[in-house]
């Protein structure tokens, strides 16, 4: 088996399944993996792939002519999730779209396609949960909001806000995978990567309370029914490792 190897962004998971499409090894006789691999297979042959704009647009161009634009969107946002084997399952989902067309996402009789609907459903719920619970300071005339997720859901979560929000000055940070959605007032937002330098910037904002701080945490904390409290159900909806930088559980 020869495995192909990639980092975690989407240009470099593009160009890793470019490179095994074309490696004519056969679809059966390759897998596709996300670096760091946690455990080697002394009988595989491990190949890294480099992300490359050129390869990375192919497949893109490919999937939305091909098949449609609807099942790139699909893919991508199913490319986000932090599953070990999206990127093995999205392969074997493009064998199928390529082959049956759009409509194979329909047909949970392959393993493949369950697996991605199991995966996109998840990515689903986490991004759903974030819009809800991101809370913004006030730094210096910029909302600024931070949040840890498991996936890549800092684009959907992103353009939630550009909806809402349009005439403001935002910045959504991920400190998970260190990228940034930064908003100009009435202008388009963009995603940028942080280097360590911009990371450890950003990081003390959230040291910035607002006049709105403690005014929300005592609304939430006396709006609140003690008879009613059921923390079991909190949990529920919203998982502990979500909270880390929700005002009203810090």
């Amino acid at each position: 088996m020869t495995v192909f190897t990639c980092r975690d962004s989407l240009e470099a998971m593009l160009t890793c399944i470019y490179d095994a499409w074309y490696s004519r090894l056969g679809h059966d006789n390759v897998r596709l993996e996300i670096e760091p691999i946690e455990q080697l297979n002394m009988f595989d042959t491990y190949v890294h792939v480099e992300a490359d704009e050129r390869k990375a647009m192919a497949v893109a161009d490919a999937v939305n002519m091909k098949i449609s634009p609807a099942f790139y969107g699909e893919i991508v946002y199913c490319l986000g999730a932090y599953e070990r084997d999206v990127l093995d399952t999205v392969y074997r989902v493009l064998v199928l779209g390529f082959k049956h067309g759009a409509g194979v996402l329909d047909a949970y009789g392959y393993e493949a396609v369950s697996r991605f609907k199991a995966i996109r459903i998840r990515y689903g719920r986490e991004a759903s949960s974030f819009l809800e619970f991101v809370r913004f300071n006030l730094v210096e005339g910029v909302y600024v909001a931070h949040f840890e997720p498991k996936s890549r859901v800092l684009l959907t979560v992103a353009e939630h806000f550009a909806d809402r929000m349009p005439s403001e000055h935002w910045m959504i940070i991920d400190d998970v995978h260190r990228e940034a959605a930064v908003h100009p007032c009435n202008e388009q937002y963009y995603i940028r990567k942080l280097s360590a330098e911009e990371y450890d910037r950003l990081k003390a904002t959230e040291d910035y309370d607002d006049s709105f701080t403690e005014l929300w945490k005592v609304y939430f904390k006396e709006i609140a029914i003690k008879e009613r409290e059921n923390y079991r159900c909190q949990l529920t909806h919203f998982s502990k490792w979500k909270r880390k930088h929700v005002t009203e559980f810090a």
